[in-house]
């Protein structure tokens, strides 16, 4: 399964080293923000919504594991709330990439920059990457689709994550490993969210990609483009 995240967090060390005159500053730093990095804080004591226990240590990039788990946005996403957040990816890197670019241009449109027209930044480039992971477990699946209609609507966001975070918690709170469900951004595919990160088996990062969004219309066009790491 494929799942895309921007580049600056596949790095295991810090991006905090650019920044400081020597070694000493940098000690000082990381600890400053080891105070507020939620991934360093679960790793350590734990969150609200997960414990230590659950997270995962030792393994290759378990750094990548945890992030997904313990940094989460303020009205969370699908299927997880601002407490807790969760692996989600894809059967194909195109519905990845669908799902991933839809989501940042919505955030690159409400930017308002007076001085562009349609007052909204007109080009920007970012680079992801594509980690894979492989799942050997059971999941809850969602079929027929047609059942599940109200955890799968496409807008507003976030308000139509309502029902799908209230089945995700009560799924959770049954010690379900997660779900399968059809991706609302590329019909006809399909995505997972995985709620345990000791079930993100093999992690591994595979190709970068630089895909750059052109304002067109109300939104915006994207062209992803492989580049060498």
């Amino acid at each position: 399964m494929h799942r895309l995240i921007p580049s600056r967090y596949s790095e295991e060390g810090t991006v905090l080293a650019d920044v400081v005159d020597n070694d000493a500053m940098l000690a000082d730093v990381v600890l400053l923000d080891g105070a507020t990095n939620d991934r360093i804080q679960g790793e350590q004591h734990g969150l609200v919504g997960i414990s230590t226990y659950e997270l995962v240590y030792g393994i290759p990039n378990a750094h990548i594991v945890n992030a997904a788990f313990t940094h989460t946005n303020e009205m969370g996403s699908r299927f997880n709330d601002q407490t807790r957040g969760a692996w989600y990816a894809a059967d194909e890197l195109e519905t990845s990439l669908a799902e991933v670019t839809y989501h940042k241009g919505k955030r690159l449109a409400e930017i308002v920059v007076p001085e562009l027209p349609g007052n909204r930044p007109d080009k920007e480039v970012s680079t992801y990457d594509d980690w894979l992971a492989d799942f050997r477990s059971m999941f809850h699946v969602l079929e027929p689709a047609d059942n599940y209609a109200e955890c799968l609507q496409d807008e507003p966001v976030p308000q139509c994550y309502r029902a799908s975070q209230q089945m995700a918690r009560l799924l959770l709170d049954q010690q379900s490993n997660g779900l399968v469900y059809p991706s609302v951004r590329r019909p006809g595919c399909s995505c997972l969210v995985c709620f345990r990160p000791a079930l993100v088996y093999n992690p591994r990062r595979s190709e970068r990609f630089e895909i750059t969004f052109k304002a067109s219309g109300e939104g915006y066009e994207y062209q992803a483009d492989a580049v060498s790491v």
